[in-house]
């Protein structure tokens, strides 16, 4: 844990001298201007309550990671994110941040997922959207696709299940739990 005045040092000489440029990220990955000297504020106390831990050695990285994470955070709780979306900011934000290879990585693991998507049934893959993407609740699912919370839960478990086989090398193909005519029966008494 380091104490208060490590910290606030830390803090002044690595991560204010950012402020410029960071702004300037936020300003190039937010769509309303208005919101920037809100949400550094909010990057600002995240780092600090990262960096209480233990002092990253890269202040620069540490930063621009805990920015970009944010922004995607609340872009997810605005409803307004899309993969395309996450991908521009990926692209804009990380090339001085990132390393080249996570970068690389975290496209193709997120091209994967739109792919595993697209080999789901219809109704899994609008609940997995619903839900995951856009951030709706089971009941708000429901009441959008007019269905009932156990179909919304099921297809959700059925959908992840699938997007999680496709992405382990898998066929993404849904397993659904026993096969007509082979289900146990109970004995007669």
């Amino acid at each position: 844990m380091v104490d208060d005045q490590e910290l606030k040092e830390w803090f002044c000489r690595e991560v204010l001298p950012l402020e410029r440029s960071l702004s300037a990220f936020i300003r190039r990955n937010w769509r309303d201007a208005a919101d920037v000297l809100d949400l550094r504020q909010d990057i600002y106390e995240r780092v600090l309550q990262g960096a209480r831990q233990a002092l990253p050695a890269q202040a620069g990285k540490f930063v621009y990671t805990v920015a970009r994470n944010h922004l995607i955070n609340r872009a997810k709780r605005a409803r307004i994110v899309s993969f395309e979306a996450v991908v521009d900011l990926d692209a804009t934000s990380g090339s001085d941040v990132l390393e080249p290879e996570r970068q690389l990585l975290a496209r193709e693991e997120l091209r994967r997922i739109e792919l595993g998507l697209e080999k789901l049934p219809p109704r899994c893959r609008e609940v997995v959207l619903l839900r995951k993407i856009r951030g709706l609740s089971t009941r708000e699912t429901a009441d959008e696709l007019g269905v009932g919370i156990d179909t919304v839960e099921k297809q959700m478990t059925l959908g992840m299940r699938a997007l999680a086989n496709f992405m382990l090398g898998g066929s993404a193909k849904v397993q659904r739990s026993g096969v007509p005519g082979l289900l146990a029966r109970r004995p007669a008494r």
